[in-house]
């Protein structure tokens, strides 16, 4: 990842869920999708329970997620 991506898909606006990164047209955050992944790790029951998201939604979320971790540092301790 040299170069910085475009999230088209994208928007951040301090008017609308505090100013969260959502997906453009919706009031699902990157957030929720990140987590929806997880929970529904099946493409077709994610997008049934998400119908407005498309393939391109989920995978631009998931690179702005991966993006805005890239240079922290999360403390792990061993459980």
């Amino acid at each position: 990842m040299d170069q910085k991506p475009e999230f088209t898909r994208i928007t951040i606006n301090p008017a609308v869920l505090n100013g969260q990164p959502i997906i453009r047209g919706t009031r699902i955050t990157v957030r929720c999708v990140v987590e929806a992944v997880a929970l529904y790790p099946d493409r077709a029951e994610l997008k049934a329970e998400y119908p407005a998201l498309t393939d391109a939604d989920i995978e631009q979320a998931l690179r702005f997620a991966a993006l805005s971790l890239a240079d922290e540092n999360i403390n792990l301790e061993a459980a």
